[in-house]
């Protein structure tokens, strides 16, 4: 495949976007008084929704379309299938290697971390660890959005968007225990920024080891391994979190909305 140095600096830029907006996290914790739980979990179902749609929908048909034209119909779809469960194999492989106290999609209100039973030494140490399993999880994220922009712009922008709305919690995840464990806003706002810049490094990892053998076959297997990883993702974090701190239709309703949006605007750029 012919990359354009046009196309891999644009994809680098939506992915840079995705991971810096786990500062978008940051704010929403200090400058809110309180966290509109009900907003985010729709957010999340929204984000799940997109994701959901665009993995099954567009990405796996693109990766089986990719390989099939290399390896035939049937082989083909073989391929594609068992690179989508690798992909889900691995997240949650990385998943069961992050404590569960530390997952940082385990959203935190702000209330709680200000109870003096939290010691601002456990506090410190649960925004690092934070910190930590967020760049652990970005580098598969970003693969994701970097192979997406890659190959289609328009559906790499709705992957960005459904990127973005997931990393806002774990900006809070990361910020907020480190801000009342050091008073310092300016220490915990740097760090949630480091952790979300790990998601375009891992894209820029990933491409350069792919790139020498990065031809139609390869693209197949990235893209329904990525299916795989936004998939698992979906439905492992970002609905149960948004069931937790939003009413069960909230999620639902965000999720139905994120698959209508990304479906129109796979219709419209069709």
């Amino acid at each position: 495949m012919e990359l354009s140095t046009q196309a891999i600096l644009f994809a680098f830029l939506l992915t840079l976007l995705a991971g810096l907006s786990t500062g978008i996290g940051s704010a929403f914790a200090f400058f809110s008084k309180k966290l509109n739980s009900k907003f985010l979990a729709g957010a999340l179902g929204f984000s799940a929704g997109v994701m959901i749609y665009v993995s099954l929908i567009e990405i796996f048909a693109k990766a089986r379309s990719s390989l099939a034209a290399v390896y035939g119909n049937t082989k083909g779809y073989w391929i594609t299938t068992i690179a989508f469960f690798i992909g889900i194999a691995v997240i949650a492989l990385i998943d069961k290697l992050v404590p569960e106290s530390k997952n940082p999609h385990e959203l935190h209100d702000v209330d709680d971390m200000e109870k003096p039973v939290q010691s601002k030494k456990a506090l410190l140490r649960m925004g690092l660890f934070s910190a930590l399993a967020i760049t652990i999880h970005n580098f598969p994220e970003g693969l994701a959005t970097f192979t997406g922009a890659l190959h289609d712009p328009t559906m790499g922008i709705s992957i960005t968007v459904a990127i973005a709305i997931h990393n806002i919690p774990e900006g809070i995840a990361v910020s907020v225990p480190i801000y009342y464990a050091t008073g310092s806003r300016k220490k915990a706002l740097i760090l949630s920024f480091l952790s979300g810049l790990s998601e375009p490094l891992g894209a820029l990892i990933g491409f350069f080891l792919l790139r020498p053998i990065f031809n139609d076959a390869m693209f197949g297997v990235v893209f329904a391994f990525v299916a795989g990883i936004m998939v698992y993702i979906s439905l492992d974090e970002l609905l149960p979190t948004a069931e937790k701190y939003g009413e069960h239709h909230t999620a639902i309703t965000g999720l139905i909305a994120g698959m209508g949006v990304m479906a129109l605007s796979l219709l419209m750029f069709a």
